[in-house]
């Protein structure tokens, strides 16, 4: 594996030659697929390939394999040493007519003449950086895609879509790897990189046609509202319906980095809250977040993303609290949309217990009480955030006792410590004051 001595196992997805060179894209297991990746056959231990039976099981017994590893001067060498078996002579030829076999069986049609079992997993290491290959090629996305929810929902994982089908993008002053696949046109995913306007986020083949679209293009800021500026942070507020170009090239962007985004083209429902950062050529998104119009779970966020250069920085609790900031406006309570993401549900871990702790920590005593009084209601009162998602962070960071017949909250000084140290970190914050926005009630507006 890429950056390590580890022999990780990894599932074989597909394989493709070049120019007479068999290459294998490669899920590793236990990991997230944003590490997916096409290797070289000397990347590829086909000496401890690991067949499947039928109930499922590999044949060595294990089911989900941990990392294997080696000592680092095993590592240097194309492939460890190991015992080569009677039926692994040929590692690549196996793996091929394996792949070949799973496919003719999805297609249900008989599979070819060889006869190998299909390889389940492998092990992985890493001699180099990555060859240069251009990527498969997915199928073309359909013209119009039925709505299943707002975002984050699992969908069927079929070779195409476990597959990343874009090898850079160059957005802005950023050249970024994608994480996932993105049903952008087919015709694009052959290029080294595509090439997206920062300002409406249409996607161009070449430089050359992006700069003759720059020329043309008159937006320096998302088509929408300007709800919020507080020095050079704005928040633009896009209705799906009204700008359903780019609400579609948004979440075609998204879709790059988000693993289980599955809106595309029905964005009518749903409203946009792009974040951006103001210099003297525009404003460039940082990130956005949607939300349904009318929601009958009171989700106040159905999908939310950072742009990868813009991580770790403190924009990722911004759009969360500013999410929460609106749902303060519209005087209910909200929650993100189930699944989140891996890094998603981190951050919203995060900003919940930051917010919750803070409240703790300032909460005064009233009256003749001795100690501060406070109810799981009035928590999700004062910060909106839905009473199951309080309940839940108190629990797991241990706050809730039972004492003497009464649930309480009790906080340790080193919590507070650990907490104070936190939120000195958060030099960006919400300010309340900027915001200019009036809630709509989208169910006496007929249509949207």
């Amino acid at each position: 594996m890429r950056s390590g001595d580890d022999w990780p196992l990894a599932e074989i997805i597909s394989v493709k030659e070049v120019q007479g060179q068999n290459f294998y894209y490669v899920h590793y297991v236990d990991y997230n697929k944003r590490l997916d990746e096409w290797v070289e056959e000397d990347r590829l231990d086909t000496r401890k390939v690991q067949y499947p039976r039928k109930d499922g099981q590999s044949s060595t017994g294990v089911s989900t394999p941990k990392k294997v590893t080696v000592n680092t001067a095993a590592a240097t060498t194309s492939r460890p040493s190991s015992p080569v078996g009677p039926e692994l002579v040929n590692g690549s030829a196996v793996l091929a007519a394996a792949l070949h076999k799973r496919m003719a069986r999805k297609r249900k049609v008989p599979p070819p003449v060889v006869e190998p079992v299909e390889p389940k997993t492998v092990v992985v290491t890493d001699t180099g950086p990555p060859p240069e290959v251009p990527s498969a090629s997915p199928a073309p996305a359909p013209a119009h895609a039925p709505r299943i929810t707002g975002s984050m929902v699992s969908h069927n994982d079929d070779e195409v879509t476990r597959m990343k089908n874009i090898e850079m993008i160059e957005i802005g002053m950023h050249r970024i790897r994608p994480w996932y696949f993105s049903p952008y046109p087919q015709e694009l995913t052959n290029l080294p990189c595509i090439y997206i306007c920062e300002f409406c986020l249409k996607y161009r083949k070449s430089r050359k046609c992006l700069e003759r679209h720059l020329v043309k293009c008159n937006l320096r800021h998302p088509p929408g509202n300007e709800i919020y500026r507080n020095g050079t942070i704005s928040f633009f507020e896009i209705d799906g319906r009204k700008n359903k170009v780019y609400a579609q090239n948004l979440c075609l962007l998204a879709k790059l980095f988000l693993d289980h985004k599955t809106l595309y083209y029905d964005t009518d429902p749903f409203l946009f809250y792009v974040m951006t950062d103001l210099d003297d050529r525009g404003f460039h998104i940082v990130g956005y977040f949607s939300k349904e119009k009318e929601s009958n779970d009171d989700y106040n966020v159905a999908c939310i993303l950072t742009m990868p250069p813009y991580q770790r920085k403190g924009y990722g609790k911004l759009l969360i609290e500013f999410s929460y900031e609106l749902s303060k406006f519209e005087g209910k309570t909200g929650s993100p949309e189930k699944p989140l993401s891996d890094l998603g549900l981190l951050s919203y871990r995060s900003y919940w217990a930051q917010t919750i702790l803070d409240i703790l920590i300032t909460t005064k005593p009233t009256g003749d009480n001795e100690k501060p009084q406070i109810t799981i209601n009035e928590i999700c009162e004062m910060t909106s955030i839905k009473k199951e998602d309080v309940i839940a962070t108190l629990q797991k960071l241990n706050l809730i006792n039972y004492y003497k017949g009464q649930y309480i909250i009790t906080i340790n000084r080193e919590t507070v410590t650990q907490h104070m140290a936190a939120m000195a970190k958060r030099k960006i914050r919400i300010d309340p004051k900027c915001l200019h926005w009036t809630p709509k009630d989208w169910s006496k507006r007929a249509g949207w």
